[in-house]
């Protein structure tokens, strides 16, 4: 029996929870970045415990209390069995790790805007979120761009570590193919093919962006 099908099945799923996990992580770690810039001491603690604990702990491990976390939490509130889906719990707890990694890329790259494009902005009479969204975000997020990339890059390897909850992605499905066919090196070496091909595709459209977001850099 052919496999090839259900791995390619499998990498579609991969790109999906890595999709959901950086975008969700980048709303994590730009929270995050403004937490750790604020003035408030409560806020700043609670992002740098986020950070601290994150970073300490295992992926495996965060993937496996939200998993088996949320399903005991949701049947405590309901009152009745509740089983959280794998997908949502894989993406989510990836999410959770990147925004810890992406929190420290942000708050870095937000930090090197001079200061005095803030001031001026104010100057100006400018809202807040207008001077944050329209003037310091867009020049923080070239700077900021490498490290995120080569994060996200991570992530798409991270989902391997999915399919311990059981969710179907890549690294399942060449599991599943090796036990099947008796074949383990066929299917595993074929699922590192995959990934590479995929993580070659990131570092294309990251360069990409790389490129884009400099464009008006050069020409001044």
């Amino acid at each position: 029996m052919d496999y090839l099908p259900n791995l390619l099945f499998g990498a579609l799923v991969t790109l999906a929870v890595a999709f959901m996990a950086i975008a969700m992580g980048s709303v994590f770690g730009l929270l995050g970045a403004i937490a750790r810039l604020s003035q408030s001491r409560i806020a700043k603690a609670i992002s740098g415990f986020y950070i601290t604990v994150i970073r300490g702990t295992p992926d495996l491990i965060i993937i496996l209390v939200i998993y088996f976390g949320g399903t005991v939490g949701l049947s405590k509130l309901f009152g009745q069995t509740v089983a959280v889906n794998e997908f949502t719990a894989g993406s989510f707890a990836l999410a959770f790790v990147f925004g810890a990694y992406a929190t420290e890329i942000f708050r870095g790259a937000i930090g090197s805007i001079p200061q005095g494009q803030t001031e001026a902005a104010r100057a100006l009479s400018l809202p807040r979120f207008i001077v944050f969204f329209r003037i310091i975000l867009p020049q923080a997020w070239r700077l900021a761009l490498p490290a995120f990339g080569n994060q996200s890059i991570i992530v798409i390897k991270q989902t391997s570590l999915i399919s311990v909850v059981g969710l179907e992605e890549l690294m399942r499905s060449a599991s599943i193919a090796a036990g099947a066919s008796r074949e383990p090196f066929k299917w595993y070496f074929t699922a590192a093919c995959i990934y590479l091909m995929m993580t070659s595709l990131m570092t294309l459209l990251l360069r990409y962006a790389e490129a884009r977001s400099n464009l008006g850099m050069r020409r001044s």
